[in-house]
């Protein structure tokens, strides 16, 4: 959160003079907010802004710029973690090394929030460790007075807002519309969503220890990670030659050897130097046999005589009927006795 001081005449001066008054009083020694060191890199020195800016209780803009100018290396690596806080010390910050001669590096440790993200802005090359966030928003502060005043300090609030958006539109391009936008809405930034914003020129990754970068240190170790002659691999086995198959015989037994020695002359690629032979002359084909003549069906076999139906045969017959007989010329037809008549 950017802490924006009460719009009151010298309260940066009457802030500085409170913070010592309290360190006397409590016996203690200012609380530094940063670390500068010069001596880790003959060629990088390093600074740390791991708490608030421009402490209650730590250095301020103008300590902190004094100590910069010790730093003689020709690179310069500023460690960020800071939620934030003065929006006037953090600008002083990122212009004092935005003013250094060494190549500054930016790197977020942590988050860079509010200012902080504004003094990031000051590095050359911004880089984002991994899982860190970057947030920006807009200026806050606090006011006492009347409605002029209130009113008075809300039109300070924007301009501040403006200003701040103009540096991250000089870092990343677009508008300071399109920035103000982003700041109402309070937008935090992923290492990745940064640099695609363009706040950030890089996403980096931790290095990771105890793993050969060289190719060939690293070649040994995977080949006794996957050597498997502990157990008894000795490599692949040599191909042994395939038996002849039985069935060149079976064709052998039925085709005759002189058939089969004529197809396997036919199949064998001549060898270097050598005339190739003469096809062999087609044989004319052999018909073959006419199928057998289905036999004739046998006539069915007789059914077996009843021998005693036989013999009681003329007891079942009916006998004449004697008046049947007597009266059988009664019954004859008209056309019948005309026939005999004529």
């Amino acid at each position: 959160m950017i802490n924006l001081p009460a719009r009151l005449p010298g309260f940066v001066a009457r802030q500085r003079e409170h913070a010592e008054k309290q360190r006397t009083a409590l016996g203690i020694e200012a609380r530094s907010w940063y670390r500068i060191s010069n001596a880790a890199d003959p060629d990088e020195a390093e600074v740390m802004l791991y708490d608030e800016v421009g402490g209650w209780f730590g250095a301020t803009a103008d300590e902190f710029i004094a100590d910069l100018r010790g730093v003689t290396a020709p690179n310069l690596r500023v460690r960020v973690n800071s939620p934030g806080g003065s929006v006037f010390e953090g600008i002083a910050i990122a212009n004092a090394l935005r003013s250094h001669p060494a190549q500054v590096t930016v790197q977020v440790d942590g988050i860079a929030a509010s200012i902080a993200s504004v003094i990031a802005m000051a590095g050359d090359r911004i880089e984002m460790a991994p899982n860190t966030m970057l947030m920006i928003h807009d200026a806050s502060g606090l006011c006492a007075g009347n409605a002029q005043d209130m009113e008075e300090m809300a039109e300070l609030l924007d301009l501040i807002s403006d200003n701040i958006a103009d540096a991250y539109a000089q870092r990343a391009g677009g508008t300071r519309d399109e920035w103000r936008a982003r700041m109402r809405a309070e937008t935090w930034y992923l290492p990745e969503d940064a640099v695609a914003a363009g706040l950030a020129d890089a996403a980096v990754q931790a290095p990771k220890q105890g793993i050969p970068t060289e190719p060939d240190e690293a070649e040994p170790d995977m080949h006794r990670a996957y050597d498997l002659a502990a157990y008894g691999y000795t490599g692949p086995r040599p191909a042994e030659p395939k038996p002849e198959a039985g069935l060149t015989e079976d064709i052998r037994s039925l085709i005759g050897e002189e058939i089969a020695a004529q197809l396997r002359a036919a199949v064998t690629p001549p060898a270097e130097g050598t005339t190739p032979a003469e096809p062999v002359a087609e044989t004319t084909p052999v018909e073959p046999a006419p199928a057998p003549a289905e036999p004739e069906p046998e006539a069915p076999a007789a059914e077996p005589v009843d021998e005693w139906a036989a013999a009681v045969a003329h007891l079942t017959q009916d006998e004449p009927d004697t008046w049947s007989v007597l009266v059988s010329n009664l019954t004859t037809t008209a056309s019948s006795s005309a026939a005999t008549e004529a």
